[in-house]
C-alpha cells in the first residue's frame, strides 16, 4: 500500500511531459511582453525641461529605447519634439439635490508635433487626451485631493505611453 500523495516514477514522467507540452504551446502562440519601442532617429530634442515630472518621465522612456538619446541642443538633434500644450482641467459631472458637487471629470490634453532637423513636419500637430471620473465628498476633501493627484499622474502616464507609441511609428523620409 502506498502512502497518500505518493507519485510513482511513471506518474512523474507524465506530469513532466504535460508541463513541457504546456510550455511549448504557450511559447508557440507568439505572446511576449511589450518591450521598449525603437525610434527612427538617433537623437531627439525635447522642448520640456527635465526637471518637470513630464519631462523626466519622457526622457526615461526614450533612454530605454536603446536606439535614441535625448539631445539638449536642438540644432544637433535629428528630430525635435515640440510640446504645444499640456493642459489639465476639471469639469462637474453631477450635483446632489442640495446643489453640491457629487462627481468630477478630470481631463488632460497633450498637444505635440515632431519635426526633423530641417524643420519638416514628421508628425503634424496632434492632440492626445485622457479622462478620469471620481466622486466627491465635502467631508473627505484632503483624501479627494490626493485621489485627484493620483488620477492626474495616471493620466500623464497614459499620455506619455501614447506619445511614445506615436513616436515609434513616425518615420523620416530618406
Amino acid at each position: 500500500m502506498r502512502a497518500p500523495g505518493h507519485v510513482t516514477a511513471a506518474g512523474r514522467r507524465r506530469l513532466l511531459g504535460g508541463a513541457i507540452a504546456a510550455a511549448l504551446l504557450l511559447s508557440g502562440c507568439g505572446f511576449h511582453l511589450r518591450g521598449p519601442q525603437a525610434l527612427d532617429f538617433a537623437t531627439l530634442h525635447i522642448d520640456v525641461p527635465a526637471q518637470t515630472d513630464f519631462g523626466a518621465q519622457l526622457r526615461r522612456l526614450i533612454a530605454t529605447t536603446g536606439t535614441t538619446r535625448v539631445e539638449e541642443d536642438a540644432a544637433k538633434a535629428e528630430a525635435r519634439l515640440q510640446i504645444l500644450a499640456n493642459d489639465r482641467g476639471r469639469e462637474i459631472l453631477s450635483l446632489t439635490g442640495a446643489g453640491k458637487v457629487r462627481e468630477y471629470q478630470l481631463v488632460q490634453v497633450l498637444r505635440f508635433q515632431l519635426l526633423d532637423r530641417a524643420g519638416k513636419t514628421v508628425i503634424p500637430p496632434t492632440s492626445l487626451s485622457a479622462r478620469r471620473e471620481y466622486t466627491f465628498d465635502d467631508s473627505l476633501v484632503l483624501g479627494k485631493e490626493q485621489e485627484e493627484n493620483l488620477l492626474y499622474r495616471d493620466m500623464q502616464n497614459d499620455l506619455v505611453q501614447q506619445l511614445m507609441r506615436r513616436l515609434a511609428v513616425a518615420r523620416r523620409d530618406g
